[in-house]
């Protein structure tokens, strides 16, 4: 991670951590280096998603873009997967999305995306790192080579229709509820599913620029359980703020995770010959009832660090075909570069469809082991986490526990802390060995 990019983007509060001014200098160094360095004209594609500050920073970065000579195509409010997807499809040298994902609406971000509607790799990232903190310098385009803004919500039209390609069949009469979170996918969802025949409900669908996520969408999924039962609906699905995830709501209300997702629909990739080397790629976070499900059906999986980032790596280094995270997060690399919110809810409308069973039926074999995470703040997360007598204790839980749970113990990214976290087969047991642990941490010294 850079000094302004993590491994989801620039993210900070809106003009406090992120301001106009570094969106301006990313379209600068953007617009020339994918355009007049090279001895051409740049074509950067950009979405949004719908905070407050998202139209200022679309702004920004277009000024700073056309500045530098390049063209501007604007998608308006849309999905991140959208613009990944038009990014490859109509030959951008690279795409913008203006979202913070799930936080809250003062936040924001700017997530970059290479030609193939890709995570920006990390080389071109410090380098615009660098010229936002004046170490590059960016000449100015000047008369017929400044650039110009297009309107590009033809885009996100076309990315509509190739959701709507993607269905295998028709959704008559089939009940589905909608929590869009009052963010990217307000339009988007219930145009795929009402072009697709579903009888639509939808709720959170009225954004106002501070209300993304607010008490709504894949982070606040209790109302979408509520709103399927009083409903009476067949399924139900939530997506995040820019809808690169989505959670699923069974027709009894219970929620179905992105763990969950991994285990429907690699077993129906699986029984169709499709599930290439019979994988399934998941993070060091994925519950413990997800890998004892897919041993009971002899699919074999791998584990990432967290963060999409490194499943979508994984994948395209293996050839495994389908991954994700437990968030939501689920790549389909078949069809698409990135977590694809509402392109999992068409695939989890086939699995059902295809085997005309309800969703409760196609989750209930992944049953969710208790979990305690704690957060454990120290003066060095290496030490901690490297003292031998720290990891003779996480050794002597992992040995306690068998086969009947696991231990995980790692560094955040972000924060000064070491979480520790068990999964086992009660609150009690899990509670008990992660107060070990951190017993260990705090009798050696290590706490901050």
């Amino acid at each position: 991670m850079g000094k302004y990019f993590g491994t989801d983007g620039f993210r900070g509060e809106a003009n406090k951590d992120l301001t106009f001014e570094h969106a301006v200098k990313i379209g600068r160094f953007l617009g020339w280096y994918y355009g007049a360095r090279l001895g051409k004209k740049a074509k950067v594609v950009i979405g949004k998603d719908t905070r407050r500050s998202s139209y200022m920073f679309e702004s920004a970065l277009c000024t700073g873009l056309v500045a530098s000579g390049a063209d501007a195509y604007i998608m308006h409010v849309t999905t991140t997967p959208s613009v990944a997807y038009i990014t490859r499809v109509d030959d951008f040298d690279c795409g913008i999305m203006i979202s913070a994902s799930h936080n809250p609406f003062y936040d924001n971000g700017i997530k970059l995306l290479n030609s193939n509607g890709e995570k920006m790799d990390e080389e071109t990232i410090l380098k615009v790192e660098d010229y936002i903190d004046g170490k590059i310098d960016v000449p100015m385009a000047e008369r017929a080579a400044i650039g110009r803004t297009v309107d590009y919500v033809a885009g996100r039209n076309r990315y509509i229709g190739y959701l709507i390609s993607l269905s295998k069949f028709s959704f008559k009469n089939v009940k589905v509820g909608l929590d869009v979170a009052n963010g990217a996918s307000w339009q988007i969802a219930k145009a795929v599913f009402d072009a697709l025949g579903a009888k639509v409900y939808v709720i959170n669908n009225q954004p106002d620029g501070c209300n993304i996520n607010t008490d709504c969408g894949s982070t606040h999924i209790e109302h979408l359980q509520k709103f399927v039962v009083d409903n009476k609906l067949d399924i139900g699905f939530a997506f995040d703020g820019d809808a690169d995830r989505c959670l699923c709501v069974d027709e009894k209300g219970n929620v179905v995770t992105g763990d969950h997702t991994l285990y429907i629909y690699g077993l129906y990739m699986k029984e169709r010959g499709k599930l290439l080397n019979n994988k399934v790629v998941t993070t060091i976070m994925s519950n413990f009832g997800l890998y004892k499900a897919l041993d009971k059906v002899g699919i074999e999986y791998e584990k990432t660090k967290v963060g999409d980032k490194y499943v979508y790596e994984n994948m395209v280094n293996t050839g495994n075909r389908i991954g994700g995270e437990q968030s939501g997060h689920t790549i389909f690399i078949k069809y698409a570069t990135t977590g694809d919110g509402i392109l999992t809810s068409l695939k989890l409308m086939e699995v059902m469809l295809a085997k005309e069973k309800p969703m409760s039926e196609l989750a209930a074999p992944v049953v969710f082991y208790p979990q305690v995470l704690k957060n454990v703040k120290v003066k060095s997360k290496p030490d901690a986490q490297n003292d031998p007598d720290v990891q003779a204790a996480v050794a002597k839980v992992a040995e306690a526990l068998g086969d009947t749970g696991r231990i995980l113990v790692r560094e955040s990214g972000t924060e000064p802390v070491i979480r520790v976290m068990v999964e086992a087969e009660s609150d009690e047991v899990c509670e008990k060995y992660v107060d070990e642990v951190i017993e260990v941490i705090k009798a050696k010294g290590h706490i901050a």
